[in-house]
């Protein structure tokens, strides 16, 4: 099986990859095998071979969806104004990403040792991208300490639901914990007088 344009051959790409994810999630990659996911698709295990190699370029393809998720999160964090206002508005936005991809945050969660196992670099350097992206942000002067620390925490909500769309919350429907998310996220930004603790007094 050859494709005969781009369009047909990206295709078939993707409908192995979405295969190869709901068999990874259901059975785990290290027990699924190519002859499996080709016979979801009702191809010649050959046939697999002309778009991936091996198994594992198929778990880098997936890692890659994943890490392009990602990527285009973090450009939207650098271009957006350092403001609650902004900053809410921005986090809408990746909620929805989130609850588009949370089959593939489930895999990725549900096949964690193997990602480390095959692809730690391409992990490491999506994770450095993403730390000095944040402290670059968070490290900003001219913005207000108060706002930092609750822009730190919508961004720990945010992570928080990366986890719990995949097996903790799995049952619950993607629209409704997408909205409980933004409730929260809407508590931390909203704008609410400073509040400061009484400092302690020491006993004698």
């Amino acid at each position: 099986m050859v494709a005969t344009d781009a369009e047909p051959e990206q295709s078939t790409r993707d409908r192995i990859l979405d295969i190869a994810m709901d068999l990874f999630i259901e059975q785990g990659f290290d027990k699924t095998s190519l002859r499996e996911i080709a016979d979801q698709l009702g191809f010649s295990k050959a046939a697999i071979y002309y778009h991936f190699q091996s198994k594992d370029e198929i778990l880098l393809a997936l890692h890659m969806r994943l890490h392009e998720f990602g990527r285009r999160a973090m450009e939207r964090f650098g271009e957006a104004p350092a403001t609650l206002e902004a900053w809410a508005m921005l986090l809408d936005g990746v909620i929805d990403e989130i609850f588009e991809n949370r089959r593939l945050i489930l895999m990725h969660q549900r096949n964690a040792a193997a990602f480390r196992l095959h692809h730690a670099d391409e992990h490491d350097e999506a994770n450095q991208d993403m730390e000095e992206q944040f402290r670059r942000v968070f490290s900003d002067p001219a913005v207000p300490l108060r706002d930092r620390v609750r822009m730190v925490a919508a961004v720990g909500t945010i992570m928080g639901g990366l986890v719990l769309s995949g097996d903790l919350l799995k049952d619950v429907p993607s629209e409704e914990l997408a909205d409980l998310i933004r409730d929260a996220i809407g508590d931390l930004l909203v704008s609410r007088p400073a509040t400061r603790r009484s400092p302690r007094r020491r006993s004698r």
